[in-house]
């Protein structure tokens, strides 16, 4: 089966195609290598994957309608998974027409292609930051998502809202996953996991927002891949038993579509993060401590009940395995 996959230079979705490709999928790739950081880490990603057999990687922005359906109408992929967006929270701020291009009319191309296609499913990824100012903890896919409280975050809730909208009236089945924090090799320089590593190893302060008053629920990239490729042979249908008087937020009902959390389900305390980092590195970490920054939030703390009820996803790795991992990851690509 041909599974057609965006963001496959990204650092969830490079890790997403290599499992795909070791379970004997085809994978027809795109990604448009956008700037927002080292575009070189997302050129030794995709010259990985482009040495393994059964990989077909194109330079497309999804941006580009005509050029995406004409790709899709061209490989004929039965499923989608899209993992492409414009990420980050502050980023936003200064640069809120990248989260538009990318996040909004990218995603309404994905959807027309899906569309198009009528495809078995579409699996995109969505983002705990929808939770935004809700603190009830831990956050479940029931709970409101209605203040989201950054750029990102409301594109992305966005999505959510517009997969609903064409899983109901084309019959497109569409699973949405919220992201919780993901960190391993390979990881967005752009994250706290990463930008502390090499900001300790290079001697310089780290920035500790909130005064390090935070907690993360941080997940190993294995862990979510597991569960993405559960997920992705998990067709949704239509709930039988919907009741549109008391309608639930977490998405099931009236159209074959469902919303899942992914993640480790067990909050760390930044300090504590930091703390284990600096064992694996063998380095103190010089710590700036700053005030929390404007669409940020205290903590996340996910609920996997329903993604292991659905799929059996289970995660694994422990903080302690995940980031030893991750540092010799970082040592042997930055040769240090």
């Amino acid at each position: 089966m041909t599974i057609f996959l965006t963001g496959a230079a990204g650092f969830v979705g490079s890790h997403v195609a290599h499992r795909l490709l070791d379970a004997g999928r085809r994978v027809v790739a795109v990604d448009n290598f956008t700037p927002y950081y080292d575009v070189n880490l997302k050129e030794s990603r995709w010259a990985r994957l482009e040495k393994r057999e059964g990989f077909f990687g194109f330079r497309l922005d999804l941006a580009d309608k005509a050029a995406l359906l004409a790709l899709c109408d061209k490989t004929e992929p039965r499923k989608i998974v899209h993992l492409a967006a414009q990420p980050g929270v502050r980023y936003g701020i200064d640069n809120p027409q990248a989260y538009v291009d990318s996040n909004l009319t990218g995603f309404m191309n994905v959807l027309e292609a899906a569309r198009a296609l009528a495809v078995e499913h579409l699996v995109f990824a969505s983002t705990s930051s929808v939770y935004g100012a809700n603190r009830t903890l831990p956050f479940a896919e029931h709970h409101s998502a209605a203040h989201p409280l950054s750029l990102y975050a409301a594109t992305k809730r966005s999505n959510e809202l517009l997969a609903h909208s064409y899983a109901h009236i084309f019959k497109i089945p569409v699973t949405g996953l919220r992201f919780f924090t993901v960190y391993g090799p390979w990881g967005r320089p752009d994250m706290a996991p990463q930008k502390f590593t090499a900001r300790i190893f290079a001697g310089d302060p780290i920035e500790v927002y909130n005064n390090g008053k935070m907690t993360r629920d941080f997940t190993f990239v294995d862990d979510i891949v597991e569960g993405v490729l559960r997920v992705i042979d998990h067709v949704p249908v239509p709930d039988e038993g919907w009741d549109a008087t008391t309608p639930t937020p977490d998405g099931s009902g009236v159209a074959p579509f469902r919303i899942f959390n992914i993640g480790r389900g067990a909050p760390v305390d930044l300090m504590d993060f930091i703390a284990l980092l600096e064992k694996h590195i063998g380095k103190q970490a010089v710590r700036n401590f700053m005030p929390m920054q404007a669409g940020d939030v205290e903590g996340t703390w996910c609920d996997v009940t329903a993604l292991h009820r659905a799929v059996g996803y289970q995660p694994k790795v422990s903080l302690e395995e995940g980031l030893a991992k991750t540092v010799a990851w970082f040592r042997e690509y930055y040769k240090i």
